[in-house]
């Protein structure tokens, strides 16, 4: 199979005589598919699943045909004008690697680079503010760390990671006062301040938030199914215990994973 049959089998479900699911979809009735296929590409990333990331690298460029099929059909642009934008835009953005530009020897000055020419771009060179860019339906948190990174470019950030635990100190007593206060508004809008102080401070101590959240999430899961696990060796039901009962079980699910992480 080459990329030219690939091609032509989209266009064949597409078509006709093709397939009722792929007819009737849209980009709008698609978007959804390619945020789904993208996470299990994550997933198969961190389980470092040759063969799974392989098998969901198909399913995004999948997505990728569908909608280039769509553009086609529409008029609008096909798969040989997004492979052509992608190849001019590469060219245009690497002028230290494509052209007679001084070689840049680390990804920061790629990065200063990268920015400075997108500014030149058609539609880009538009945007009004430093911060125009982020898709506003990107998660909260990725959106929170694409947003402050914009703005740290033009110098307005922290000089120093302690200034940042302090802004955090600072937001957590005034979520504690709202919370004394009862008033949900307030609640949000403290809780929200906390959120975005930590994103903070995991760009100066260089951790992805939203990895270590689902590590987080991840940890907390496993100790949870001991937690399950014994209370079912005990013959208890953990709607019966009381916070101290499950508290029990909780410590004895972390001791066990601290001596044994793959438990």
């Amino acid at each position: 199979m080459t990329w030219s049959d690939l091609v032509q089998i989209i266009s064949k479900l597409r078509s006709p005589e093709g397939c009722p699911w792929d007819r009737k979809q849209t980009h709008e009735s698609l978007k959804r598919f390619l945020l789904e296929e993208t996470y299990e590409l994550f997933e198969a990333i961190d389980e470092k699943d040759d063969d799974s990331i392989m098998d969901e690298l198909g399913d995004v460029l999948l997505q990728v045909l569908l909608h280039a099929e769509i553009g086609r059909e529409k008029g609008a642009f096909s798969i040989d004008d997004v492979i052509a934008n992608l190849s001019e835009k590469l060219i245009r953005r690497h002028p230290h690697v494509f052209a007679e530009a001084s070689a840049l020897k680390t990804p920061e000055e790629v990065s200063r680079t990268w920015d400075a020419i997108k500014k030149t771009e058609a539609g880009l060179a538009e945007r009004t503010s430093v911060l125009d860019g982020v898709p506003k339906v990107f998660p909260a948190l990725m959106r929170a760390e694409k947003i402050q990174k914009k703005a740290a470019k033009v110098g307005f950030d922290w000089d120093e990671t302690h200034d940042v635990l302090e802004k955090i100190e600072e937001e957590l007593r005034e979520l504690k006062e709202a919370i004394e206060s009862g008033v949900r508004a307030e609640l949000e809008d403290e809780l929200g301040d906390l959120l975005f102080a930590t994103v903070n401070l995991s760009r100066f101590i260089k951790v992805d938030p939203e990895f270590a959240l689902e590590q987080a999430t991840v940890k907390f899961t496993k100790r949870f199914n001991l937690v399950e696990a014994y209370a079912q060796e005990e013959g208890l039901d953990l709607n019966d215990l009381d916070l101290d009962g499950l508290n029990l079980l909780w410590d004895r699910a972390k001791d066990q994973l601290r001596k044994n992480p793959q438990a």
